[in-house]
């Protein structure tokens, strides 16, 4: 049997790849950034082709840092951001317009026409969603209503969507000369498209937002084997593993039992708790969604709260102001101070999602007095992630009727000790980190596509796998915590209705 596992893994902000051994160490790896294009305010896009390209350089790096040949690996799963929209022409492979990434706010006004009849949460039951800017659906009839020739061509099965893990397994098997279109049920999930009860494509969803079925991809298992490379570094090796990257996160922490929760602090955050093998209806503004689905086995579905803005809160504040060098120094610039000196950050720069799901909020700064410095704009930039989960977590027990008992964290913020305490304070609750946590999204991919080839017997092999690096406990009192989250729900309604 081949040695090592392997997963891409296709990000907001880069596209990495990277090989495991058995015991989901990381034995070799290579990243590249991509290009974020903003046209204008509230857009958000990426050029897919760019990705493709990426993701190219990546496993040939990778693979040849290590001189591995394709018969070192058993099987590729791929790991991916989800909710950003690709349409292309099947003849060509050529995107007929840029990527539109699951941030982007263009459909606000399709959102409000929906949900004049029937509300936001009309296809909630359906769907497991509430109508918002975020989900790909509303961003396929965008691009069929705005490129000129998309709805036709869509109509005679010329362009074809996915979403990025779509588009890359159909250019890995072949592209043009018969790349396999497919998908799995967690980014199908997220298409607002998808029944989550049948797990296929819903026709009264299509009905509703114009869209053709024959465009859409097969929507598959999670785990199973979907085709073969081609590209020469890797030509051969089975492509066996699909996730969203949440649901991947939810698969790389082993959270197999109803009730077991991860959140990862990446670009955003998101927070998923397994609720077992039937679909609870969020009534707390969380989204349903299916957490894995292992070949034939029965789909196991999670609840979700997405937080927009977390990490790249940071960056913006990087980016932006320039108030650090590089993200790390956060944490050194948070320390400078003793606390937020009164300052909150609502980072509400596309809306509110999760719990509240307001799209015309806006971010506000608010307690600001002479006695701010940049420490305290530091700190609260570092809180407004943990406040925004607690928010999350309530929001999770309240619909699951678990009361949460530890929250395994993972993603890049995790390395962040000021932040981790902080949210073990303010959630009242210890925050485990494991010790494979920066490549966790990457490791769930990679292990539905060992368990679809043989290469792990099953979940127990899995569980056997993950440790915990460090956990941190709460040590602020009752009192300090109740008042620091009064002020920071007054501050999130300062960000409501900012637009109209």
């Amino acid at each position: 049997m081949s040695s090592y596992i392997a997963a891409i893994d296709q990000g907001t902000t880069s596209t990495r790849f990277i090989v495991f051994d058995k015991s989901g160490r990381i034995v070799s790896t290579a990243q590249a950034e991509h290009e974020q294009i903003y046209p204008r305010a509230g857009w958000v896009e990426h050029d897919a082709e760019e990705i493709w390209r990426r993701t190219q350089e990546v496993i040939a790096e990778a693979m040849r840092l290590r001189g591995f040949h394709p018969q070192d690996l058993a099987a590729i799963g791929i790991t991916n951001q989800r909710e950003t929209t690709v349409v292309w022409n099947r003849n060509t492979g050529e995107p007929v317009s840029n990527a539109i990434v699951w941030q982007d706010t263009r459909v606000e006004d399709a959102v409000a026409e929906f949900s004049r009849d029937g509300g936001q949460d009309r296809f909630r039951e359906k769907t497991g969603l509430p109508l918002a800017t975020y989900f790909s659906g509303l961003k396929i009839r965008w691009i069929l209503n705005h490129v000129p020739g998309a709805r036709e061509q869509a109509k005679a099965g010329e362009v074809i969507f996915g979403t990025i893990d779509t588009f890359l397994v159909w250019k890995l098997t072949g592209g043009v000369n018969g790349g396999a279109h497919v998908t799995d049920v967690t980014n199908a999930s997220r298409t607002q498209l998808m029944n989550l009860r049948t797990l296929d494509w819903d026709a009264g969803m299509l009905q509703a937002f114009g869209i053709p079925r024959q465009m859409l991809p097969r929507i598959c298992s999670s785990s199973e084997v979907y085709g073969s490379a081609q590209l020469d570094s890797i030509k051969g090796v089975a492509i066996a593993g699909i996730l969203g990257d949440q649901q991947a996160a939810l698969v790389g922490q082993t959270c197999f039992q109803p009730g077991e929760a991860k959140n990862t602090y990446g670009t955003g955050c998101f927070l998923l708790m397994n609720s077992g093998t039937e679909p609870v209806i969020s009534n707390s503004g969380l989204l349903t969604t299916v957490a894995y689905k292992i070949g034939s086995n029965p789909a196991q579905y999670a609840l979700e709260g997405s937080i927009a803005i977390a990490g790249a809160l940071v960056q913006w504040l990087r980016d932006n102001f320039g108030l650090i060098e590089k993200s790390s120094d956060i944490e050194t610039l948070a320390r400078s101070v003793d606390d937020n000196g009164g300052v909150y950050i609502v980072p509400a720069f596309s809306g509110l999602y999760a719990p509240y799901w307001k799209a015309n909020a806006r971010g506000v700064i608010a307690g600001l007095t002479r006695y701010a410095t940049k420490g305290h704009l530091a700190r609260a930039a570092l809180e407004a992630t943990a406040f925004q989960t607690r928010e999350v977590v309530e929001a999770m027990e309240k619909d699951a009727k678990i009361k949460l008992e530890v929250l395994r964290a993972d993603g890049g913020m995790v390395e962040n000790h000021l932040l981790m305490q902080f949210q073990s304070d303010i959630l009242n609750l210890p925050v485990v980190r494991p010790v494979s946590r920066a490549a966790t999204t990457a490791l769930g991919s990679a292990y539905a596509a060992g368990l679809a080839v043989g290469y792990f017997e099953d979940l127990h092999d899995l569980r056997a796998n993950w440790a915990a690096d460090h956990t941190w406990t709460p040590q602020m009192s009752p009192q300090q915590r109740d008042d620091i989250y009064r002020l920071w729900k007054r501050a999130v309604t300062k960000s409501f209705d900012w637009t109209d």
